[in-house]
């Protein structure tokens, strides 16, 4: 039970510090500027939702992609070690989003000054993919749930569920949520989100280097 309990704090926390939904709350708000409160509640519902399946297929499906494409788990495990580690680093210096949800900040404050926005099309991009489900959440979930037993997985599917609703009430909340929090507040989380996903990217390549070495690291 100890094992089981240390690994969905691993999870729970991995996907937290990946997903950042305090970081991508004004992302939201500015996407959503121009709608109703109903269309925004929808927007986050249907974002939030999509993200949970695209990580779940992969924590399901991550070993038969690859054994589809031919990859074996300890190559995956160095990559996406490497991955996370890079945006880790990227939220320690003090940037907000990762490199890959930087593009997807510029799109939400250009579609803030669009009168004119499409709730469904903003659900899926770039809310779903990248910010929500990114290549970063997706390395997180293939490494934690591949090769493992089905109790492993369930525990994925859950920790990846309980992301995706705590952001889900942070999107419909974010106003009054950003106005308690403040800037510095905000700052400071980012930055020990990426400390945490450092060391989640750390670990995930020493066990993708063990696997792929093991001699070298008996």
């Amino acid at each position: 039970m100890s094992d089981y309990l240390s690994f969905a704090s691993t999870v729970v926390g991995g996907f937290f510090a990946i997903m950042n939904p305090l970081a991508n709350t004004p992302i939201f708000l500015g996407l959503t500027s121009g709608l109703s409160l109903a269309d925004r509640k929808r927007t986050a519902a249907k974002s939030t939702v999509l993200a949970f399946v695209i990580i779940g297929v992969f924590c399901v499906a991550g070993h038969f992609l690859f054994q589809l494409f031919g990859i074996g788990l300890p190559s995956f495990r160095t990559t996406g070690g490497i991955l996370v580690f890079l945006v880790g680093k990227h939220l320690l210096e003090g940037q907000h989003t990762s490199p890959v949800q930087t593009s997807a900040r510029a799109k939400a404050q250009a579609a803030s000054s669009t009168p004119a926005q499409d709730p469904s099309g903003l659900a899926v991009s770039p809310l779903a993919i990248p910010i929500l489900a990114g290549p970063g959440t997706i390395a997180c979930g293939i490494s934690f749930s591949s090769g493992r037993s089905p109790v492993y997985v369930a525990i994925c599917l859950g920790g990846a569920a309980l992301l995706c609703a705590v952001t889900y009430f942070s999107f419909i909340g974010g106003e009054k949520l950003m106005a308690r929090l403040g800037p510095h507040t905000l700052d400071v989380v980012s930055r020990l989100m990426g400390l945490i996903l450092a060391v989640i990217g750390v670990q995930m390549l020493f066990e993708g280097l063990s696997g792929a070495f093991p001699h070298l690291f008996r």
